[in-house]
């Protein structure tokens, strides 16, 4: 009998992961603990895909969770009276198994095409705005001085603080100076990895004002946890008094004589 219950027990223990884990995706919008806010014109088509999958794993998960509670129930060794019956498989079903699997992820690179072809492949037709350079464990940022060119003299140069324009679109020159790291905008819904010895163009559009995060979201050593950093988004009004601000400060504290600034990596 106590290995009967301990069956039962088992098996409604199963039952109990699709439940809650259900429950969790439902409740945590209604709770704010969700995806950061949207603030980018392709990132509905980023979350509409998220969600497509998260709905088709979600039915999968459910489906075999179901299936095995269901075997755990009907046929409990400490209930069952005959013994069981092995067999060395089909296969028939491993092509099964193994086809469906592989169509849906044929299907799925294939209905995001468009979504990447827009944040990889798409690439606007104009200068850098910024170049972002990784760096244990902070973002070095470079504007084009006031001749407009990246890579000269005027440059400006920053640290963890990129401002840019909003409903602009934004081309960014992004670096490494030492390990690999990630360029990670969660409300821009762009990921892009820093390689060394390479520079990546990484564009997007925001379509909201305000200050968000930056992160780098691949292990870079051992003070990744405070390699942060803000972006803030404001109209292209204040956005220049911004950069003028700025040039004038840097011009203020550069030493006498020298032309160039000293935190960004060429």
């Amino acid at each position: 009998m106590n290995r009967r219950i301990w069956g039962m027990a088992w098996a409604i223990l199963f039952l109990a992961v699709p439940v809650l884990g259900v429950a969790t995706f439902a409740v945590a919008p209604a709770i704010n603990v969700w995806l950061p806010k949207d603030v980018s014109i392709h990132g509905r088509d980023i979350d509409s895909l998220f969600y497509f999958i998260l709905a088709l794993t979600g039915v999968v998960f459910i489906a075999t969770e179901m299936v095995l509670f269901w075997f755990l129930w009907k046929y409990d060794a400490a209930a069952g009276e005959r013994r069981a019956t092995y067999i060395h498989g089909s296969h028939t079903l491993e092509v099964v198994w193994t086809i469906i699997p592989a169509a849906t992820l044929l299907f799925l690179a294939i209905y995001q095409m468009n979504a990447w072809a827009d944040v990889k492949m798409r690439r606007p037709d104009m200068p850098p705005t910024v170049e972002v350079v990784a760096r244990q464990f902070e973002w070095r940022l470079r504007y084009p001085g006031r001749d407009g060119v990246l890579g000269t003299q005027d440059d400006l140069h920053l640290v963890n603080d990129l401002q840019l324009p909003v409903d602009e679109d934004i081309l960014v020159q992004l670096k490494s100076m030492d390990v690999l790291h990630s360029f990670f905008l969660p409300n821009l819904r762009i990921k892009q990895d820093a390689v060394p010895g390479m520079r990546i163009p990484v564009w997007f559009k925001s379509t909201e004002t305000g200050s968000y995060d930056i992160v780098c979201a691949e292990l870079c050593g051992w003070g990744h946890y405070k390699m942060k950093g803000r972006i803030t988004f404001v109209p292209r009004s204040e956005f220049d008094r911004w950069l003028e601000r700025k040039y004038a400060e840097q011009e203020a504290t550069r030493p006498a004589g020298d032309a160039s600034g000293n935190l960004a990596a060429r």
